[in-house]
C-alpha cells in the first residue's frame, strides 16, 4: 500500500537524527536539508535537542503528530517506535532504514512481521526494512550519495538493491539522465517493484509524471502484477527498462527432455518481459543508456547516419548497430556527391559519413541536414564528436544542441571527449542532453529498444486449438508421467499442430506394411524409453524391406522397449519446439532451429503462453539462426508464418491444459509441402 503521505509528506521525523553526517541519521538529515524539504521537519535523538538545526525530541511517544517516518535505529528498536508513531502520531508511511531484519536471521524475520502487522492495522506504508530510502522532487529520504538533481521529466527508478542503486545513479549522471523519483524498495515486506510499478499505473498522469521507468529487480516476487502494470504503463506511452539480476540455472534441474535441460528460471523473465514490452538490459551502462535513448526523439526506422571526424570509433558503431540488425546504408549517387563537395577534401560520405579531423561545426551542420532533409533512407543520426585539437568544441557542441532540437530525426550524440573536453561535454548536458560515451554501449542498447516488441494483447483466442477435446484427453488420463505416442498424438491433432504419418506397432507385417504405403526411405524408432538415441533406438533413411526388418529385430533387443514406430523420412529444416511450466510464470515457450542448435548452441528464444503473433515473430526473429530460416545461401527458407502458427497454437493448448509440465517437439521438419511434428514428448502431472 503506498500513501500520500509517502509520496507528498507534508512533515517527516527522522527517528535516530544526530549531528554526525557520517552516520545514516546524520546524513538522512542533512539530505533532507539540502534538498529543501519544504514540509515539517523534526528529529528524534535522546542525547541532543538540536539537530543540524533542527529540533529534537528525546522520545517518538514526545513528537507531535506527523505524517512520514524515517526510521535508522538498531532493528530492535523498531517496532515499538513503528506501533507508538502509527497509533499514537498518525504516521501513515514509514521508511525503514535499519538492517538486521529478515535478510539475516530468523529472528530479525519476526521484527519485520511485527512492523508489517502494525502497518497493515492503521493502513499505513512500509518501504523497506534495509534499504537507502526514497528520493523525489519533494524530499531527499535516502542517506546516501549522490543525491541527483530531481526533475519532473526525469526518470522514475525502482531498485530491490540500495547499494546497486547508487551505481546506477553514478552512470546516469555521467550521462545527464535526469531523475523524477528514486525508490530503494530493500527487503520489500509490504512495497516491493511490483508495488511500485502498481501505483504508478493506477495513478499515472500523462502530462504530470515520468513517461520512463527504470528497474533493478532481484528477484519477481508477483510475475503476473509485474506484467500487468509494466505493459499498461507502456501503452499508456511509458518506456520501461529493466536489469534482472539473480538469476541461476535452478530450473535446469535433472531434466528428461531438451527443454528441460535448456529452460531455467531465467527464461521465464526474458518470456515475462518479452510478453510485457520491457527492454532488458544486463548491466549497470546498459540500463543507463537505454533510458537515455529513451529521452530523445522516437526512432521511427532502422535506417542508421553515422556522423564523425574520427574513421575507428564509427566503424565499431556500423559493427554494433548490424548485429543488431540495424541498417548503415550505403549513401551515394548526385546527393551523396553534392554533400561531398562542401567538405574538405579526404572526407567520406559513403555513411559513415568523415568529415575528418580538420573538419568545422559548420561541416558538421552541413551532414546533419544532408541526413534531416535529402538523404530519405536515413531514420536516425549518430553524431560523434570528440576533441581532435582543431576546433572550438563549445561550437562543435552549439551545432550538435541547435540540430537535435530542430530536427524531425532523432540524433544520437556520442562525445567521448569526457576527460580532455569535460568542460564542454558538462556545458552540453547542461542544456538538457544525455551523452552516450561509448558508441558500442550505445548501438547495442538501441538495437535492445528497438527489437523489444509492444506489450502483447492480453486476449486469448483459440486459433484453432479444440479446448474441449484437449479438456477430455488430459482428464482421460489415468496417471502423471510421459504420454504414450497415441495420447500425444491426439493432443497435438487437438491443437491442429501438423504431424508427420507414423504406425507404433508390435505387428511386424503392419509396420512393414505401414512402409510400402508411405514409401521408402524411412524411419524407425523406439516405443518405451525416453531417450531413443542414447540407446540406439533410431535408424534414419532405411531404404528398403530388409534393412526395416533387420532394425525392427535388432531394437526389439534394446532395454526398455515396449514397441516400434515408422515413420516416412522426411527432408527439410529441422526446427526445435518445446514449453516448460515454471512456478508462479505459467508455461514458458522455446523456438529454435533443431539439432546442434538446439543441443550445443541452444539458440533458442523464450515466450509466455499464451502468445500473440507479434510476440511469436519477436521470438522467431530473435533467433541468432534466424538468417537460416529466411534462406541464406541459396537455401529454401522457412514458411515463417506456418511456424508463427504452430507456435501460438502450441501455447493455446498450454494455456488450457497447465497439467503439462514439460514438452517437446524436435523435430518439427520443414519441408516443400509445409511443416511436420516429427517427434515429440509430453510429460503430465495430474
Amino acid at each position: 500500500m503506498i500513501t500520500e503521505q509517502l509520496i507528498n509528506p507534508r512533515s517527516i521525523v527522522v527517528v535516530g537524527g544526530s549531528n554526525n553526517i557520517h552516520k545514516p541519521g546524520g546524513r538522512l538529515t542533512r539530505n533532507l536539508l539540502d534538498g529543501k524539504y519544504a514540509g515539517e521537519l523534526r528529529v528524534v535523538n535522546r542525547h541532543e535537542t538540536d539537530v543540524q538545526g533542527v529540533r529534537s525530541y528525546p522520545s517518538v511517544s514526545d513528537i507531535p503528530p506527523t505524517e512520514l517516518a524515517i526510521i535508522a535505529i538498531p532493528s530492535k528498536a523498531c517496532p515499538e517506535a513503528v506501533e507508538i508513531l502509527a497509533r499514537d502520531k498518525g504516521v501513515r508511511a514509514f521508511i525503514v532504514i535499519s538492517a538486521g531484519f529478515g535478510e539475516e536471521t530468523p529472528e530479525g524475520g519476526a521484527l519485520e512481521r511485527q512492523m508489517l502487522d502494525t502497518c497493515a492495522r492503521y493502513g499505513a506504508s512500509l518501504v523497506g526494512p534495509n534499504c537507502i530510502g526514497v528520493m523525489n522532487t519533494r524530499y531527499h529520504g535516502v542517506f546516501t550519495q549522490p543525491v541527483p538533481e530531481f526533475h519532473a521529466e526525469g526518470v522514475d527508478f525502482i531498485s530491490s538493491s540500495g547499494g546497486t542503486a547508487l551505481f546506477i545513479i553514478e552512470s546516469a549522471l555521467t550521462k545527464g539522465l535526469r531523475f523524477a523519483s528514486v525508490w530503494s524498495v530493500g527487503n520489500s515486506k509490504q512495497i516491493g517493484v511490483e508495488e511500485v510499478l502498481e501505483y504508478m499505473d493506477q495513478h499515472f498522469d500523462p502530462v504530470l509524471d515520468s513517461l520512463i521507468k527504470m528497474l533493478y529487480i532481484e528477484q519477481i516476487r508477483d510475475p503476473d502484477k509485474l506484467l500487468y502494470h509494466a505493459s499498461s504503463l507502456i501503452r499508456k506511452g511509458c518506456r520501461v527498462a529493466a536489469i534482472k539480476a539473480g538469476s541461476t540455472e535452478s530450473g535446469q534441474r535433472a531434466a528428461s527432455s531438451h527443454t528441460g535441460a535448456i529452460a531455467s528460471s531465467d527464461s521465464a523473465v526474458e518470456a515475462l518481459f518479452r510478453k510485457a514490452g520491457i527492454v532488458r538490459c544486463f548491466s549497470r551502462e546498459e540500463l543507463t543508456t537505454v533510458a537515455c535513448i529513451f529521452t530523445l526523439k522516437a526512432v521511427t526506422g532502422r535506417g542508421c547516419a553515422i556522423v564523425t571526424h574520427a574513421g575507428g570509433p564509427a566503424v565499431m558503431l556500423a559493427d554494433a548497430l548490424s548485429k543488431g540488425r540495424l541498417n548503415v546504408p550505403k549513401l551515394e549517387g548526385p546527393v551523396a556527391d553534392e554533400l561531398k563537395s562542401k567538405l574538405y577534401p579526404g572526407a567520406a560520405v559513403g555513411n559513415p559519413i568523415d568529415i575528418i579531423g580538420t573538419g568545422t561545426p559548420e561541416h558538421l551542420a552541413t551532414a546533419i541536414d544532408y541526413c534531416e532533409r535529402r538523404f530519405d533512407e536515413i531514420d536516425l543520426m549518430m553524431v560523434i564528436f570528440g576533441s581532435p585539437g582543431l576546433v572550438k568544441l563549445y561550437d562543435a557542441y552549439e551545432v550538435l544542441h541547435k540540430k537535435m532540437e530542430e530536427c524531425r530525426k532523432p540524433i544520437f550524440p556520442i562525445l567521448p571527449s569526457i576527460v580532455t573536453a569535460g568542460p564542454e561535454v558538462r556545458s552540453f548536458i547542461r542544456k538538457g542532453h544525455v551523452n552516450f560515451s561509448d558508441e558500442v554501449t550505445l548501438g547495442t542498447a538501441l538495437s535492445r529498444v528497438l527489437n523489444t516488441p509492444r506489450p502483447a494483447s492480453a486476449d486469448i483466442q483459440l486459433y484453432g486449438v479444440d479446448v474441449p477435446e484437449v479438456r477430455r484427453l488430459i482428464d482421460s488420463l489415468p496417471s502423471s508421467g510421459y504420454l504414450s505416442p497415441d495420447d500425444t498424438r491426439a493432443l497435438l491433432r487437438a491443437a491442429n499442430i501438423p504431424l508427420v504419418a507414423e504406425l507404433a506397432s508390435n505387428d511386424t507385417d503392419a509396420l512393414l506394411a505401414f512402409a510400402r504405403e508411405v514409401r521408402y526411405p524411412v524411419v524407425a524408432k523406439v516405443v518405451g524409453p525416453v531417450h531413443k538415441s542414447d540407446i540406439g533406438g533410431v535408424a534414419l533413411n532405411i531404404q528398403c524391406e530388409e534393412h526395416l526388418l533387420f532394425e525392427i529385430e535388432r531394437m526389439r533387443r534394446l532395454p526398455g522397449v515396449t514397441g516400434i514406430m515408422v515413420q516416412p523420412m522426411l527432408k527439410g529444416t529441422e526446427l526445435f519446439l518445446g514449453a516448460k511450466y515454471e512456478d508462479r510464470f505459467g508455461h514458458v515457450v522455446l523456438c529454435g532451429l533443431g539439432g546442434i542448435f538446439v543441443e550445443v548452441l541452444k539458440d533458442v528464444s523464450y515466450g509466455l503462453a499464451p502468445l500473440s503473433y507479434e510476440e511469436t515473430y519477436s521470438m522467431i526473429r530473435s533467433l541468432r539462426g534466424y538468417p537460416i530460416l529466411k534462406g541464406a545461401r541459396g537455401q529454401r527458407g522457412v514458411d515463417e508464418r506456418q511456424y508463427a502458427d504452430i507456435i501460438v497454437r502450441l501455447s493455446t493448448l498450454l494455456r488450457f491444459a497447465k497439467e503439462i509440465k514439460e514438452m517437446d517437439i524436435n523435430p518439427l521438419v520443414a519441408t516443400e509441402r509445409g511443416l511436420f511434428a516429427v517427434d515429440a514428448r509430453i510429460r503430465v502431472e495430474k
